[in-house]
């Protein structure tokens, strides 16, 4: 079978429908159609059931992710085991959001190469639907988010609190106005509970989808905006920013996502060094189970 058809279908799951489907492909919805339609009659069963909604699995669809899953992610595998650089007996591809590598995974990162010098170390950053396609398709072995969508195959564990505070380089600790104000894109959760906080909010003036960038501006010209708590404290302390008093805090949790199937210790290793980084940091201590637990239930 030509993995571009199974990597096609794993798109067209996460993604919900044909459209957006082709969207992340960068190919015409007509071709995001007419490979599932061949996977179709390769397989004799319809894979989706299709509506004004979207798409949604039959039951042979659900029984064929988990193939598709394993056939992308062995072709992958192989790739990566051929591509081993000289030195290293194995590579694991981590893949998280800008943001959570700054005070975070940075720390994980030395530590891991401390505890597992044997092992090339590939970094990389992107949003949730990026990370869950290459989590699905076997690209990336570990992922670090804040919205993980439960997928068959994939254990999803609670890292920690994340808390976004609003910050203002005003030094009355007072939002700018509204010009100055940049809106970060969190994710859903955030924007959901942001409107709900805020609701003649309105169109931002600018807005950005990494945090980092966000952030960079309001030091450089000035301005505001919902930021990590543990990476704006040291410009709390030096006073470059100020908490804005009577505003909300919102709570988002963290997660590691990674699969149940493969290299189970190396796995396990990397994300037990990520909880005791979670654990031993003050900036994320607060908000770090002291143990490790699932969070979501395994989908096997």
């Amino acid at each position: 079978m030509d993995t571009e058809l199974a990597r096609t279908f794993l798109t067209v799951v996460t993604a919900g429908n044909f459209i957006s489907a082709a969207d992340q492909l960068h190919v015409s919805q007509s071709t995001v159609s007419t490979r599932i339609h061949t996977l179709e009659e390769q397989l004799g069963c319809m894979l989706f059931v299709r509506n004004k909604a979207g798409t949604t699995l039959t039951s042979a669809g659900r029984q064929f992710q988990r193939h598709a899953a394993t056939l992308v992610r062995t072709m992958e595998q192989a790739r990566h085991d051929i591509g081993i650089p000289e030195g290293f007996s194995g590579t694991l591809v981590v893949g998280c959001r800008i943001g959570l590598w700054e005070e975070f995974l940075l720390q994980w990162l030395q530590l891991m190469r401390e505890a597992r010098p044997e092992i090339s170390i590939r970094a990389e950053s992107g949003h949730e639907p990026e990370l869950m396609q290459g989590l699905i398709e076997g690209r990336i072995d570990i992922g670090v988010m804040y919205t993980p969508q439960i997928r068959p195959g994939l254990k999803i564990e609670q890292l920690f609190e994340e808390h976004l505070i609003l910050v203002s380089t005003n030094p009355n600790g007072k939002p700018e106005p509204r010009s100055g104000y940049v809106y970060v894109d969190w994710g859903p959760e955030f924007y959901a509970r942001h409107n709900a906080c805020f609701p003649n909010f309105g169109s931002p003036p600018l807005s950005a989808n990494i945090g980092w960038v966000g952030l960079q501006h309001v030091l450089e010209n000035g301005g505001s905006g919902y930021f990590p708590k543990r990476i704006v404290t040291p410009h709390l302390k030096t006073g470059r920013l100020n908490l804005v008093s009577d505003t909300p805090e919102f709570s988002m949790p963290a997660y590691v996502v990674y699969p149940l199937e493969g290299d189970r210790d190396l796995f396990v290793s990397a994300v037990e060094i990520m909880h005791q980084v979670a654990n031993s940091n003050p900036k994320t201590a607060s908000g770090a189970k002291t143990t490790k637990r699932a969070v979501r239930k395994e989908q096997r």
